[in-house]
């Protein structure tokens, strides 16, 4: 028999796993990072968070990516699962967790070059964002 795209059989393209997180300050607004020049999807928006490494947990590479990236310090008790996302992109599929998370010590800086907003849920949708994490608003919004 011979195999099919639908067959799980078939090669596919490699899986990266990301994290990402949706920090929420006190007035319930969610930070958004836009991408740099020089990065794929340069001036996007997207939820803080970066690569997993080999053999690195989901909340450890998030502590580490929101230091490097942001300049604060989050403790892993105060990052709550909320949802994921699955999107396939031409190289690669995407997975991505995607954390809730409001508290944390430091002032939220853009240490990469990356500009940063503080947006309110019903606002979100207005921010041009990657194709995997456009869906994550909606529900974003619905927690908030």
């Amino acid at each position: 028999m011979a195999a099919t795209a639908a067959d799980p059989l078939v090669a596919r393209p490699p899986l990266l796993l990301v994290v990402a997180v949706a920090l929420i300050d006190a007035d319930g607004r969610v930070l958004l990072a836009q991408r740099p020049e020089g990065k794929s999807m340069a001036g996007l928006w997207e939820f803080p968070g970066g690569k997993v490494d080999a053999g690195e947990l989901p909340e450890a590479a998030l502590i580490r990516e929101l230091r490097e990236e942001l300049g604060i310090d989050v403790a892993a008790s105060c990052l709550a699962p909320f949802t994921f996302a699955s999107h396939s992109y031409p190289k690669f599929h995407l997975l991505m967790p995607l954390y809730v998370c409001r508290v944390w010590r430091g002032i939220v800086t853009g240490r990469e070059n990356q500009r940063l907003a503080w947006v309110r849920p019903t606002k979100l949708a207005d921010y041009p964002m990657p194709p995997a994490d456009k869906p994550l608003v909606a529900m974003l919004r619905d927690l908030l």
